[in-house]
């Protein structure tokens, strides 16, 4: 990953300053550079991101094009984004001190084994990823830390104060921010509703970004899993292994073309028909779209293992793949309703 330009303001609503950044971070502090890039894949990566689509008439779509085509100035423009998100915030019912990062980035290259378009492949050649441009909300929290003084005597004084402005670090999730890729005005983001003005509102998709809200990969699939979990009880199916049939089929799915057709998935769960009739109801009751994109990352950590505990507090953890695969684990149903779990071609066990 690279990072091309990035940048700190602060909105600190303790003291009513905010700060908004002349000059772009010092990249070049390794401090500094690990903290950028740790957020930044992060965001990118995010499971919990929603996607969305620019109004026709959003100006913030606008002002970006114009910066992508190199119209518009790095700096300035993300002391204008931060002077929008301050006002806005500052007039929250509850103003938290926030710190916004912004950052121009580019991807690392698309190691994917797949026929490239031209454009990828001239970007593979020069070693450039897709390139991004990406805000987040850094909310500052309170921690204790200590504090070196000199004492009445003139010894040193160890104490221990409370810092109000610590920003999150980079292995920690980031709740709201938007990363837009660069060559499809495609957007993704993550935020939460706030108290504004005395008004319930969703500050980046409808007061910055001005884009549509559709639901994350990972909001689809668990909605998914919960309709094969309640079909497959319904009729007295093995909710176990319908569910680890549902998992694989979604972690192929993500590795063929990162696309998943949830109205498909019944007929690789249920081998009934009446099972898989009810599952395409269930699915038009709550309107899950036909097909919806599901990142690989999303299917690598929601979907390629599957773990179930018995009522005994017994748990198993298995890959989902292997779910109907009586070779290596296999379900059955005593005539008094209990259920056993046979594990088998085990050649070597592991405490953990």
């Amino acid at each position: 990953m690279k990072i091309s330009h990035a940048i700190l303001h602060v909105f600190d609503f303790v003291s009513c300053v905010n700060v908004y950044s002349g000059e772009e971070l010092d990249l070049s502090a390794k401090s500094v550079k690990r903290f950028v890039l740790g957020h930044a894949r992060r965001v990118l990566g995010s499971i919990d991101a929603k996607r969305g689509e620019f109004a026709e008439d959003s100006l913030f779509a606008g002002e970006l094009r114009a910066y992508f085509r190199g119209g518009r100035d790095f700096v300035e423009l993300s002391a204008q984004i931060a002077e929008y998100l301050a006002g806005e915030l500052g007039h929250a019912d509850k103003p938290v001190s926030t710190d916004l990062l912004v950052v121009d980035f580019e991807d690392d290259p698309d190691s994917t084994v797949r026929p490239l378009t031209d454009e990828e492949a001239d970007a593979a050649y020069e070693a450039r990823g897709k390139r991004y441009f990406a805000l987040m909300l850094l909310e500052s929290r309170q921690a204790y830390m200590h504090e070196v003084g000199e004492s009445d005597c003139g010894g040193a004084c160890v104490g221990v104060a409370r810092h109000h402005a610590i920003l999150p670090s980079p292995s920690q999730k980031i709740a709201s921010f938007a990363v837009v890729d660069a060559g499809s005005l495609a957007v993704s983001f993550c935020d939460k509703p706030r108290s504004i003005a005395g008004e319930e509102r969703w500050l980046i998709p409808d007061g910055l970004l001005q884009c549509s809200t559709e639901a994350s990969g990972k909001e689809v699939f668990d909605r998914v899993a919960r309709i094969v979990e309640e079909v497959a009880e319904e009729y007295g199916a093995n909710a176990a292994v319908a569910l680890s049939k549902a998992k694989a089929y979604v972690s192929e799915a993500a590795e063929a073309s990162e696309e998943l057709a949830p109205w498909d998935l019944g007929e690789e769960v249920f081998e009934d028909e009446p099972l898989q009739r009810r599952f395409e109801e269930a699915l038009a009751n709550e309107a899950v779209p036909e097909r919806v994109v599901v990142e690989r990352a999303v299917a690598k950590r929601v979907a390629k293992s599957h773990k179930i505990r018995t009522d005994t507090g017994i748990e198993v953890t298995f890959p989902a793949e292997l779910g109907e695969n009586p070779d290596f684990i296999e379900f059955s149903s005593a005539p008094n309703g209990l259920i056993s779990i046979e594990l088998k071609n085990i050649g070597h066990i592991e405490n953990r």
